[in-house]
């Protein structure tokens, strides 16, 4: 749950916090902390009930550790991309192989453009 922060480290934190901010104002602060937490809760769980509502039945189907950002390492997203196989649905037959691009054998010329040949417009495009 803490990631890096053990229990020694935030009883540490806790403690110097009570010397800065002294026994009289830290009961005070304790309370206000304690409001924070409880408005933060609150709050998650009616963006959680609100996410619920929206997605219908299809909320308890979704593995939410398959979109947690932290896993997407581009490192192992290219390295499985170029040692993956044909898709499953080549693979299955139902569709049919993608064509081998073969090299280019003649060189790229560039085009030169005139009044009489100008460059090619779209005017539904601008």
């Amino acid at each position: 749950m803490f990631s890096g922060l053990t229990i020694e480290k935030i009883a540490l934190i806790g403690f110097i916090a009570a010397l800065i901010v002294g026994p009289e104002r830290l009961p005070r602060y304790a309370e206000n902390l304690a409001v924070l937490i409880r408005r933060a809760r609150d709050w998650l769980q009616g963006a959680r009930t609100r996410v619920k509502d929206e997605m219908g039945e299809d909320f308890d189907d979704v593995d939410w550790q398959k979109l947690d950002p932290r896993q997407y390492d581009p490192r192992r997203i290219i390295r499985e991309a170029l040692l993956d196989d044909a898709p499953a649905a080549a693979a299955a037959g139902s569709a049919p192989k993608a064509a081998v691009r073969q090299p280019r054998t003649t060189p790229l010329t560039r085009e030169t453009f005139t009044a009489e040949a100008p460059p090619p417009f779209d005017s539904e495009a601008t």
